[in-house]
């Protein structure tokens, strides 16, 4: 959707214009419209629409947003085509929400020798001892 822009650099291209309109149902979900529009406003017929669909996932931190492109020619099709692309993203986001936990529990390493303790546990007669 959006390439990363350095915040130094923070210039709007007038060749890049959209006008964003919102559609919903007010139940299920929320697409973007982002219609081509020229440096006067004029509509751009020269480019196609884009339709941006917007959803939640409910985890155990909260409502996580989702965002997904759909690929679709008028906002009908967008429609029709939204339940597909919102569970491609929900599939997306649990992958990438799994493949997240599986790193940071492969990331949590134990020093060999106890975690840089002399043999035998802390110095001082702790009542804690590492094997």
């Amino acid at each position: 959707m959006s390439d990363r822009v350095d915040p130094r650099d923070a210039r709007m291209d007038p060749d890049a214009l959209y006008r964003e309109d919102v559609i919903t149902d007010r139940r299920i979900g929320t697409i973007r419209v982002l219609t081509p529009v020229r440096k006067d406003g004029a509509p751009d017929p020269a480019r196609k629409p884009l339709y941006v669909g917007e959803a939640q996932m409910m985890t155990s931190m909260g409502p996580l947003p989702l965002s997904f492109e759909i690929d679709a020619a008028d906002l009908a099709a967008a429609v029709a085509l939204y339940p597909d692309a919102a569970r491609e993203a929900f599939e997306r986001a649990a992958r990438e929400i799994q493949d997240m936990r599986r790193q940071a529990a492969s990331s949590i390493v134990i020093p060999q020798g106890g975690a840089g303790f002399p043999p035998g546990g802390v110095p001082g007669g702790g009542k804690i001892q590492i094997p």
